[in-house]
């Protein structure tokens, strides 16, 4: 609890087996209440893994539902079991969780609704070995996004993120894809929904067992960031009012 606040960690997992005990580990549990993971139908002992470590709540999907679908039944489980604030770690340890305390704190403090852990600020990413195309793709999706938007965030693209239970009421993230993209679809969904956003720095590693998508993908990611965009611009405008725009609450 933080001031009598639960906090939940929610891992959305595919294939992460090998890393999962290292992310984990290092879930600070004196502050964390519960933990949920979902296995979105792993080809390896992802689910196994989980249940061996005492992670709180194990959700399988019987199919791969994508990494928007998987988070939908992370965020759905946790404002059932009372979450107040939740915050995402991806298990391939990219991401240290040793920020948890830090974003909780900001949230808890009722200071920002919403907090994510940057790579970019501090050089964070290329340090830890992010490739530099997705280094470049990061800084001129993240300026076009910045204008189009009208809003300034050192980067739109982290896996890293922490949210009040207001802000998981008031968005629709159902609507949202199941791919990728719907990382960004809740970011324009919390922005247009005028919630503030918090950045701290985080460090971040990049290594073979770590989960990454390829070129092919990165560039269909890519494109739909950008629609994602236009979309929330023509909102603005009052020229389109896409589904995702609509208030849960």
């Amino acid at each position: 609890m933080y001031k009598d606040k639960k906090v939940v960690v929610v891992m959305p997992a595919y294939n992460a087996a090998l890393t999962l005990e290292r992310t984990y580990r290092e879930v600070p549990r004196d502050l964390v209440d519960e933990v949920i993971l979902c296995d979105d139908a792993s080809a390896d002992e992802t689910a196994a893994v989980a249940r061996q470590l005492g992670v709180d709540h194990v959700i399988t999907h019987p199919s791969n539902r994508g990494y928007g679908g998987n988070q939908k039944s992370l965020y759905r489980k946790a404002l059932d079991i009372g979450a107040d604030i939740v915050i995402m770690v991806h298990p391939d340890y990219q991401y240290t969780p040793k920020l948890i305390p830090t974003m909780c704190n900001i949230i808890g403090e009722g200071l920002y609704p919403v907090v994510l852990a940057s790579r970019i600020l501090g050089m964070g990413a290329l340090r830890g070995g992010m490739p530099k195309y997705k280094y470049v793709a990061n800084r001129f999706l993240t300026f076009t996004q910045n204008l189009l938007i009208n809003y300034k965030l050192s980067e739109y693209h982290t896996g890293y993120r922490a949210f009040s239970r207001e802000v998981l009421e008031t968005i629709d993230f159902e609507a949202n894809d199941d791919d990728f993209v719907f990382d960004n679809e809740m970011l324009s969904q919390i922005i247009y929904h005028r919630f503030d956003i918090a950045e701290v720095t985080c460090p971040t590693k990049y290594f073979d067992e770590a989960s990454s998508i390829n070129f092919a993908r990165s560039s269909k990611y890519g494109l739909g960031v950008l629609r994602v965009s236009l979309m929330h611009r023509l909102a603005r405008w009052g020229i389109a009012k896409p589904i995702i725009y609509r208030r849960k609450n």
